[in-house]
């Protein structure tokens, strides 16, 4: 909550410095529009958030109509940046896979760095049961668990797509920590190395002795260059603004070089599998 305040604290400094730079007070601008004069007051000390209408309205009222475009992009960044998990999964687990479902399918590519966890769109029936279940455990949550299975794997689709691309980087540490009992990881283990057969689709995994480029602190999927999301315990964080967008792409770059393809791939994931049934 406090990442949306400190935003809007700068939109509205923001908004404020174009007023002065035009020479118009906050009567003038307000008068222009028809709006109350305490309006101007709110949106520039960050105590009222505007409409897209209003920054529209705001930048051409004070010659620059340019800058509208950049901020409309960092109020929908704020809007979205925080949404509580409980909030998403009051339905269970079925409406927010739907959610991704549709979010997918308005992407051509994909970028997905995950240090822990097998990627959704990669994982068998069994590991999505399981990480769906501790979903549904700790937030309370429906226990919807067979749908949003059904989903997750309808979500799977897209792989085979000739319109979509995905480039997939994952520490093998999630191909070891135990994320799921070992005959269930086994058969993920091996889901794996099929997938990453596909013509679309590019695994990489970062061995556990690579030096890493930096720390992984989350797991984010890259949508095209519009948006970024990744998740904490209590929210999703969805990132729009171009800055942050270009972060998280130079971050996944980094780790991507870093990581082995291809044949070192799959020799890993070997390994991994081999250790697993001992």
């Amino acid at each position: 909550m406090r990442d949306i305040v400190r935003v809007r604290q700068m939109m509205g400094a923001r908004l404020k410095e174009l007023r002065l730079g035009a020479g118009l007070t906050g009567r003038e601008l307000s008068a222009r529009h028809g709006w109350q004069p305490s309006k101007i007051s709110k949106l520039e000390n960050g105590r009222q958030t505007p409409s897209e209408e209003d920054l529209r309205l705001w930048c051409e009222a004070t010659g620059v109509p340019d800058e509208a475009a950049d901020m409309i992009a960092s109020l929908r960044s704020m809007q979205t940046l925080y949404s509580e998990w409980r909030r998403q999964l009051r339905h269970g687990t079925r409406a927010r896979q739907q959610s991704w479902l549709e979010m997918e399918a308005e992407t051509e590519r994909f970028r997905v760095f995950e240090p822990c966890v097998v990627p959704g769109l990669l994982q068998t029936s069994e590991y999505a049961r399981q990480r769906l279940s501790q979903s549904i455990a700790f937030y309370g949550i429906p226990d919807d668990v067979e749908d949003g299975i059904a989903t997750r794997l309808r979500r799977q689709e897209i792989l085979y797509s000739p319109a979509k691309s995905f480039h997939f980087v994952v520490l093998e540490a999630a191909l070891r920590l135990g994320m799921a009992p070992p005959d269930v990881m086994l058969g993920q283990l091996d889901r794996l190395t099929t997938l990453a057969m596909l013509p679309r689709v590019r695994l990489g995994i970062v061995p556990m002795r690579a030096l890493l480029p930096h720390t992984p602190l989350t797991g984010f999927w890259i949508m095209d260059e519009r948006a970024v999301v990744a998740e904490t315990f209590s929210a999703e964080l969805t990132l729009t603004l171009p800055e942050e967008v270009e972060q998280h792409a130079r971050m996944f770059s980094w780790f991507a070089r870093v990581a082995c393809y291809g044949v070192e791939a799959r020799k890993i994931i070997v390994r991994a599998m081999e250790d697993l049934a001992g």
